[in-house]
């Protein structure tokens, strides 16, 4: 017998969050222990019941998906999440990932893949709609290529990175590290040319796309 999983679902369309549920029952071991239809309801719920798995609607009134991760993380809150979305792209697939985000599901292949996306993601494995695979892959390319040059980067210069990816300022970055600002610039430069980085802004724009490979 399956273990049973515990669900919450959120979505702002009443007719798609009904479809949603009416599948999801018919299997077994899911048991949906609550639903909301805006985003903070979803947090308020999701942090009173503690569900295994919460699949939710990214685009919703109030708080959004990244938001809602994002205080469930800041109040430690362990719950595996799927996302739901009518978007395919690219930079909001690997904005999902990075924060940990264990589902990726389009919401024209939700009737399709929820049942397995559920069982796979309570499995603590991943599960992306098979479209989006190519994803996935240009991911894997991207740390590839990027790996041998963060290794020319020193702890400080890392971290750096990271803060930059953070949208920290020089100022706020160098009172953060206890350091100057000129101290914090110097090794902005240094970055800069060991990752080959040329033109106003690039850095901050390097910063953002690769910040999960320095985490």
């Amino acid at each position: 017998m399956k273990k049973e999983v515990r669900i919450f679902i959120a979505d702002d369309h009443p007719i798609f969050l009904s479809g949603l549920r009416m599948i999801m029952e018919i299997e077994e071991n899911f048991h949906i222990i609550g639903e909301a239809s805006n985003g903070a309801d979803a947090l308020a719920r999701i942090c009173e019941l503690k569900p295994d798995v919460a699949v939710l609607d990214l685009n919703m009134p109030d708080k959004n998906g990244f938001e809602i991760v994002r205080n469930l993380r800041e109040q430690n809150i362990d719950v595996k999440i799927i996302f739901l979305t009518m978007h395919d792209e690219e930079a909001t697939f690997n904005s999902a990932l990075d924060l940990g985000v264990r589902g990726y599901i389009l919401k024209d292949s939700a009737v399709a893949d929820i049942v397995n996306a559920v069982n796979t993601v309570a499995k603590e494995r991943s599960f992306i709609t098979p479209k989006l695979s190519s994803y996935l892959l240009n991911r894997h390319q991207n740390l590839v290529d990027f790996a041998p040059k963060t290794e020319l980067l020193t702890p400080t210069e890392t971290k750096i990175l990271r803060l930059i990816a953070e949208h920290k300022t020089t100022k706020e970055i160098a009172s953060e590290l206890f350091v100057s600002p000129r101290t914090v610039d110097r090794h902005r430069y240094n970055i800069c040319n060991k990752l080959e980085i040329r033109g106003i802004n690039s850095l901050l724009k390097f910063a953002i796309e690769n910040k999960s490979k320095f985490l």
